[in-house]
């Protein structure tokens, strides 16, 4: 086996477009969600926020989204606060998120409509994402009609479509099947290195986290608090996607990562 993966917190010389700064959350009824979380995220680069269930990772990005309001601290994007929502964030959801009774292009063009764009202007941008994430021909299909990874690739345009500069993806590929998951991972890439988004992604997969990230956030159990920041070292350029996760870079990272969640289960059985 290569040496330990490397462990570090962002690069001070590249500029962080969102600042999360002593991000504390409590839920009516008392649970602690999060707790001191300080988390710089650089331009340009995909951060996965990973952890044990409950850790407060959709909690995190729904807070940088503006869709959660914290009970402290604050959240900055290009050095101004947060307060809701904003053009410069788009948000992948889950589960879809779709309109059930709105076509494929009216449901990418959705976000230009909310910006008052015109019709002719959305549905020609929307009418390229669409291209961009593989759905040409089903322009005037609706969501009942398309497979779940269709409407994740739908949920994507529609993101794509607003041109944010900051794309949150909560768990984004949980929904589809093990062989479409890792076409969405590369396509997912694929797409990013024409886009030149800045990326935070939640996922519980450790293996999705290492293949896609530049960088992951480990949480600790609730409240959850920044354990470790772990930065990825694989070798991309020229590989396929089965000799990258071949890689002694990505099967120590792998292995690292899970021996501190193991600790994480063990500690939580302790105190049961």
């Amino acid at each position: 086996m290569s040496t330990q993966p490397a462990i570090q917190p962002a690069d001070p010389t590249t500029p962080s477009i969102v600042e999360v700064e002593g991000i504390g959350m409590i839920y009516p009824g008392g649970t602690v969600a999060l707790e001191g979380v300080d988390l710089d995220f650089p331009t340009g680069e995909m951060t996965t926020l990973l952890g044990p269930s409950g850790c407060g990772k959709t909690t995190l990005l729904k807070i940088i989204a503006g869709l959660l309001e914290p009970t402290a601290g604050q959240v900055r994007i290009n050095g101004t606060p947060v307060f809701g929502p904003g053009p410069e964030r788009a948000f992948v959801f889950q589960d879809f998120a779709l309109l059930p009774w709105a076509t494929v292009l009216r449901n990418v063009a959705f976000g230009l409509e909310l910006q008052g764009r015109d019709k002719a202007e959305r549905e020609q941008i929307a009418q390229a994402s669409i291209v961009k994430v593989g759905l040409g021909g089903f322009e005037n299909a609706y969501p009942h009609e398309l497979s779940g990874g269709m409407r994740q690739r739908v949920g994507l345009a529609r993101a794509l479509c607003v041109d944010a500069q900051v794309l949150l993806m909560d768990e984004p590929f949980s929904a589809v099947d093990e062989q479409t998951r890792r076409l969405f991972q590369e396509e997912l890439l694929r797409l990013l290195g024409n886009e030149n988004k800045t990326v935070i992604f939640v996922t519980h997969s450790i293996e999705e986290a290492v293949y896609v990230s530049d960088r992951i956030v480990l949480l600790s159990p609730r409240p959850g608090r920044v354990n470790r920041i772990v930065t990825t070292e694989l070798e991309r350029a020229g590989r396929t996607a089965d000799e990258i996760r071949r890689q002694d870079a990505f099967l120590d990272t792998v292995e690292d990562i899970w021996q501190t969640l193991k600790e994480y289960l063990a500690d939580e059985r302790m105190t049961e």
